[in-house]
């Protein structure tokens, strides 16, 4: 099997006081899409509406462009922005009161091809940070070290200079994830490892070249194949399988798209892979049990995503398609449960129990329930009149949303 174990759901919770919802332990969003980097919050289930006396702005703080998720770990949300298209700056602000701490910066510039340029030449990834250190992945492929308290940088590892790798022509967009002592980021032109305390490349590896150089839009898991750290690690081209240890390739997968635009980050079910493309298929894998190094498809289907992550509860998955539909779809056979009318273009979901919220790049807050049996809206809200492409975090009885030119922190209120 390709896990020894399946993501649960029955997460422990936070504790919730009377009306505003206090901040509490285990109460971090630390990285893209969540503690489990696969979109599940922890907590309280979150109210059935989504109404401004349900759904309180707390503070909100006008910032340069960024599409980089906030994350929010302790008593510290964390954010990026590019100033004058010329630099770009990490913050800290108090998640109570919206004060800003401290904030740093550093050079930080590109222009993506102008077929692209409708998409802003500013900062992508989400960063990642623990209780010490928060880590930046900026857009010319380099890696920042900062700080938590004090956003003092501890180190700065540029690739193309350290390497001799280029940059990524629509900039890094691949959110990296901490691990123990170390990081892992789709950078470099590969697939790296690096010390989070020193900034050293232990390795790299670019299975595939071309795919990889060419800067990777997905976002790397981590997870246990049998005892084994395995890093699961999708390409522009490939699917692949590394060994978290040596870097060593253990498998890979084809995955077909319309100019590498493999973007999702892939998700786990009963010890499979589920990913989807632009342009290509909806597809479920496992390990083939006569060849170790290669997987075998369980089932596909014509579904295909474009930028938006799934959720998945039980064994249904939640997607949002290329048509802008939202589909759920049964894992076990690969066969469509229903699909909606379009919901934009891009949907950024955290699931909480039998809840999804899912913000679109309209700046529309739509949540609805998990329910094969039939599309459920609970409610939905404008909450943005600016875009909103950024993933949000929900953890600690509040929303953070990251609006194209601003940071907005919302307080769940509980009757």
């Amino acid at each position: 099997m390709l896990l020894d174990k399946t993501v649960r759901f029955s997460l422990a919770g936070c504790l919730l006081a009377q009306m505003l919802v206090s901040i509490s332990l285990g109460s971090d969003w630390p990285q893209w899409r969540g503690p489990t980097r696969d979109g599940v919050a922890q907590g309280t289930a979150w109210p059935e509406s989504l109404g401004e006396d349900v759904l309180k702005l707390s503070w909100r703080v006008e910032l340069g462009p960024s599409y980089s998720g906030p994350i929010v770990v302790g008593d510290r949300v964390f954010t990026t922005e590019t100033r004058d298209e010329q630099t770009e700056v990490a913050s800290a602000y108090d998640r109570r009161t919206g004060k800003r701490l401290w904030e740093a910066e550093w050079p930080g510039s590109l222009t993506v091809p102008f077929f692209a340029a409708s998409n802003g030449s500013w900062i992508r990834a989400t960063p990642v940070a623990n209780t010490d250190t928060l880590f930046v992945a900026g857009i010319r492929d380099v890696l920042v070290a900062l700080d938590t308290q004090t956003g003092a940088q501890r180190w700065r590892l540029d690739f193309p200079a350290e390497l001799g790798s280029e940059a990524p022509k629509f900039g890094c967009a691949s959110s990296p994830l901490l691990d123990s002592d170390y990081l892992y980021a789709q950078m470099g032109g590969g697939f790296v490892k690096v010390h989070q305390q020193t900034g050293k490349v232990a390795w790299r590896v670019a299975p595939d070249g071309g795919g990889m150089s060419g800067g990777a839009f997905s976002s790397p898991y981590l997870t246990n194949d049998n005892g084994q750290r395995l890093a699961v690690v999708q390409t522009r081209e490939a699917l692949k399988g590394i060994d978290a240890e040596t870097g060593d390739e253990l498998w890979t997968q084809t995955i077909e798209a319309f100019r590498g635009m493999n973007i999702l980050t892939p998700v786990l079910y009963d010890g499979k892979l589920f990913t989807s493309a632009h342009t290509g298929r909806s597809q479920l894998w496992r390990r083939d049990g006569d060849d170790p190094g290669r997987l075998q498809q369980v089932w596909s289907n014509k579904s295909q995503a474009y930028m938006s992550s799934p959720v998945v509860v039980g064994d249904h998955l939640y997607l949002h398609l290329r048509n802008q539909r939202i589909q759920c779809l049964d894992l076990k056979t690969g066969e469509e449960a229903w699909r909606t009318q379009p919901y934009g273009k891009y949907q950024s979901m955290a699931v909480l129990g039998d809840r999804i919220l899912a913000l679109d790049e309209r700046g529309e807050l739509l949540l609805f329930r998990a329910n094969p049996e039939t599309f459920e809206e609970i409610d939905r809200r404008p909450i943005s009149e600016a875009e909103t492409w950024a993933h949000i975090a929900v953890c600690g009885g509040q929303l953070f949303v990251r609006e194209l030119h601003a940071l907005a922190v919302y307080d769940w209120v509980q009757e």
